[in-house]
């Protein structure tokens, strides 16, 4: 018993190490657009909120439909930016871009 429960905290812990390992390696895309990488992680984040707070009946389906309209909006205006800037986007666009994912956020709280 004592070695199978030892055998499965090792197991955890080397795949607790794969997880961060993983968390710490960024792409070259991430390394060259951190703004624009936070920007999209946010998003990401949203869209897992809005299925959870779904799934768990706290949204309909007609309320998460707009909000995923409201991130989508959100991400166009995002590519939008950076196709006029090299691919890049400005500390005040992400500003704004956080702004508008502060509302959307907000929204899948109530």
């Amino acid at each position: 018993m004592k070695i199978k429960s030892m055998m499965i905290a090792s197991a955890l812990i080397v795949a607790s190490m794969g997880v961060c390992t993983a968390q710490a390696t960024d792409t070259k895309w991430q390394k060259n657009h951190p703004r624009r990488e936070q920007v999209n992680d946010r998003l990401h984040n949203q869209n897992k909120r809005i299925h959870e707070e779904v799934k768990e009946g706290d949204l309909s389906k007609g309320q998460a439909a707009q909000l995923h309209k409201d991130d989508h909006q959100i991400r166009q205006e995002e590519r939008d930016m950076a196709s006029q800037n090299g691919g890049h986007i400005t500390k005040q666009e992400q500003k704004t871009l956080n702004q508008q994912e502060n509302q959307v956020s907000k929204e899948i709280g109530k």
